[in-house]
């Protein structure tokens, strides 16, 4: 594992702290997000939305991407893996949604592409953080799902690792994507998980945003 948990019950990249202008976590089932927030309505999409310092729940897609000091971007997961994208040269930040039908879609290269395209971005350039998720170990799905990732039949999907192959295809460096490897159904006095409790399985918030300058 190369993420921490602080007393806040939310883990955090170890290299990241070095940015202070960078605030960034993996929310647990204990822990509360920063406040205020901007979210998606999330849609399993690779669709990706520029906030542009604006705050509360802007539209449907999956990524949300800025460059505003203030603005502390978020989504909500359950299973599925969460993405936090920092360039540290151009203080720009991206946070990702990839469930099954978002990480098909390619939602992570989308989103590269939307901070090369809007901001400058070099992917060469880019950290990447993929947070906890449900992991091979548990996520077996069936030949409508499995057949999507190159498999037959009922098969164990690794959201995680495709998904930092997906990071890797579109320019990261392997030494600049953080896996945290905690799997959200097997540690369930830590997060919630769709799989494990269907229905009444909650909600945790993965946030990243850029701290407001001092005279502001």
């Amino acid at each position: 594992m190369v993420l921490y948990k602080d007393p806040r019950e939310i883990y955090r990249v170890p290299e990241w702290d070095a940015f202070d202008w960078l605030q960034h976590g993996f929310g647990t089932r204990l822990s509360e997000p920063p406040a205020p927030l901007t979210t998606l309505k999330q849609i399993h999409s690779a669709t990706c939305i520029f906030a542009g310092g604006r705050a509360g729940q802007l539209g449907e897609g999956d990524a949300l991407l800025d460059n505003t000091p203030g603005s502390v971007l978020a989504i909500k997961t359950a299973d599925c893996v969460p993405i936090l994208l920092v360039d540290e040269r151009l203080h720009a930040v991206a946070a990702v949604h990839a469930g099954w039908r978002g990480t098909v879609a390619g939602i992570a290269t989308r989103a590269v592409s939307e901070m090369a395209e809007r901001f400058g971005a070099s992917p060469a350039g880019l950290h990447a953080a993929l947070g906890p998720a449900i992991g091979k170990c548990c996520y077996e799905v069936g030949h409508e799902v499995a057949q999507h990732f190159g498999e037959q039949g009922r098969a164990h999907i690794d959201l995680v690792d495709t998904n930092r192959r997906q990071l890797l295809a579109a320019g990261l460096s392997p030494a600049r994507i953080y896996i945290a490897g905690l799997c959200t159904k097997c540690l369930a006095e830590q997060f919630h998980s769709y799989r494990r409790d269907r229905e009444a399985a909650g909600r945790m918030y993965s946030f990243i945003g850029l701290a407001r300058r001092a005279e502001e």
